[in-house]
């Protein structure tokens, strides 16, 4: 049987030769007796109630109590321990069965991703996903014209293969980065109508070897049965270098997923009603096999926009945006020259944020030109307290926008500034480029002689005003630049007179000591003649910039006058003094 006391004790003063004499003296009432414990529970005659310490499972108490006639209990606390021995072990056991099942749920997860690690990571994209339309392309007609005819070959095929055509495999997008690749492969999705399957090179490459060539497989599997379809593969370059340039051989597993690409695109399996469109900037870099006819067919250039398509594309990123009835697009695509889609799409956006820093409603003039310093020259730091300095950048600053204005025109300059901004030491001069040569590509003898002469142009001024001994290190990073001009024009273009040779020191592999270098193609003394006419170059470029700063004497110190005191000095002004100054 079970007992237990409701009784709230009194702390105890007496002791065990106590407690006997009290059971002798017949005072108290009843005791409940422990076995287990060293302590009793006694109820006094009087009503009180104690607890009093015994020895561990003391007979005597209980020889006493019987003698005179207490009531006594004795409490069996073995069913109390063995109830919570009992419940102790229910609870291991629980914990136990949950740790058992956590794990089973663990490794199941790891099974099944180790079972799915080789499928793709293609997000899947329908016509209801993208709004974008080739009326949201502007600024590359003939790109987007020739998509146009590929999304012509999914929904009319008869139309082709009556006339014995084939719908072309690939297409492969090559353009600088910022020109609209991925957003025309967004276009062909909103104007098609089929299924469009969109990835990043990059996540073919994992690193076990396998793996990409496995998601290839289920990717070109799941377009199957969307068939017909759009593959966009997105910098392909990161698995379409050329084979056989690493140590790794054909064994590595970029170049396994490059293998199992180029099945895919032109092997047994038919694959037809799949067309398969890639994008990169680096189309130097890609393996021979990846760009034959039948796999990708057709190579469409996205170039930089020219004047019209800058005009177009600022017109579609003002869409969303209130400009002032004073701005003219036509104005600012004409000061925008060699900027691509994005770079446009830049400007607008940093045009909107100058215009809300200002807390006004319209976006002006002045908020597209601080957006422009902002792209093209960067932030504005901290301004130049100290005149002298200020007085050195300007006379360098005013130096280039000389040269180039006596050698480019006086349009060329856009705008000169002492004003510091980052990644400069002082001020800047704005040229604009030749929008002739950004549509071609093609550069001349003459222009990079000119490039040169401008870029040493701030040391020629320097050299003019304060003699050789006081020049400054103002001019570091134009030399820096000219010298890597010079040096293409030596080794990479012919255009010096050690002649029409390639000397680029591309080097190549040889395995010895243990290590991989370059081997030098180039002899001592063709590196001595190499660095002799570098510095032959460099020399009469000064010259002749110190040259044409000398005979502008009166307008640089009219310049930099204006200069000092403005701070900047724009198009329209620059024009307006050098008008009858300048001396050619």
């Amino acid at each position: 049987m079970f007992f237990k006391s409701n009784f709230s004790y009194s702390d105890s003063n007496k002791s065990y030769s106590d407690l006997l004499l009290e059971l002798d003296s017949g005072n108290i009432q009843s005791i409940y007796f422990y076995p287990r414990k060293r302590e009793i529970d006694v109820l006094y005659k009087n009503g009180n109630k104690e607890k009093i310490p015994i020895l561990y499972n003391d007979q005597l108490i209980l020889e006493k109590a019987s003698e005179n006639n207490v009531d006594l209990t004795i409490n069996n606390s073995r069913k109390e321990s063995s109830a919570a021995n009992s419940f102790a072990s229910v609870g291991l056991f629980l914990i136990f069965i949950i740790a058992i099942v956590l794990i089973l749920k663990s490794t199941s997860k790891l099974a099944s991703k180790a079972l799915g690690f080789g499928k793709n990571k293609s997000k899947f994209v329908t016509i209801d996903d993208v709004e974008t339309r080739f009326d949201d392309v502007a600024g590359v007609p003939e790109a987007a014209e020739e998509l146009k005819e590929v999304i012509k070959f999914l929904n009319e095929p008869k139309k082709f293969t009556d006339l014995g055509a084939k719908v072309p495999k690939g297409v492969l997008l090559i353009g600088p980065p910022g020109t609209g690749k991925t957003l025309l492969a967004k276009a062909i999705a909103g104007e098609s109508g089929v299924p469009f399957l969109s990835i990043a090179a990059s996540e073919f490459v994992e690193l076990f070897v396998g793996v990409g060539a496995s998601r290839v497989r289920d990717l070109f599997e799941k377009a199957k049965e969307k068939s017909p379809c759009i593959i966009f593969i997105d910098e392909i370059d990161s698995i379409g270098r050329q084979r056989g340039s690493g140590i790794g051989g054909g064994n590595d597993e970029r170049e396994q997923t490059l293998n199992q690409l180029l099945t895919e695109l032109d092997g047994f399996a038919d694959n037809s009603g799949i067309i398969v469109i890639a994008a990169t900037n680096r189309p130097d870099i890609l393996d021979s096999a990846l760009l034959r006819p039948g796999r990708f067919d057709r190579k469409i250039e996205v170039m930089l926009p020219d004047l019209d398509g800058r005009k177009k594309i600022l017109s579609v990123h003002s869409l969303s945006k209130p400009l002032a009835k004073d701005v003219d697009l036509s104005y600012w695509a004409t000061r925008t020259v060699g900027f691509s889609g994005a770079d446009l799409a830049n400007l607008m956006n940093e045009s909107a944020i100058h215009c809300a820093r200002e807390d006004s409603k319209l976006i002006t003039y002045s908020h597209i030109e601080n957006a422009l310093d902002k792209v093209t020259l960067g932030l504005r730091t901290s301004i130049i307290s100290s005149q002298n300095m200020k007085k050195i950048i300007a006379y360098n600053e005013v130096g280039r926008a000389i040269v180039s204005a006596v050698k480019n025109g006086v349009d060329s300059v856009d705008k000169i500034t002492i004003l510091p901004r980052s990644g400069y030491l002082g001020g800047y001069t704005k040229i604009n480029p030749d929008e002739d040569i950004v549509s071609s590509g093609l550069i001349s003898k003459k222009l990079l002689l000119s490039k040169i002469e401008i870029a040493l142009a701030g040391r020629a001024a320097e050299i003019i005003v304060y003699g050789k001994n006081e020049i400054t290190q103002c001019s570091f990073n134009d030399i820096s630049y000219a010298t890597s001009i010079i040096r293409e024009m030596v080794t990479k273009y012919g255009f010096s007179i050690i002649g029409p040779l390639s000397l680029e020191d591309g080097g190549e592999m040889s395995i010895g000591d243990g290590f991989v270098r370059n081997k030098s193609t180039i002899a001592d003394n063709t590196y001595s003649r190499i660095d002799n006419e570098i510095i032959n170059i460099s020399k009469i470029s000064l010259n002749n910039a110190i040259k044409i700063i000398s005979n502008n004497r009166i307008l640089l110190e009219k310049l930099v006058e204006l200069l000092l005191i403005k701070e900047t000095v724009e198009n329209n002004t620059f024009k307006k003094i050098t008008f009858d100054l300048l001396k050619v």
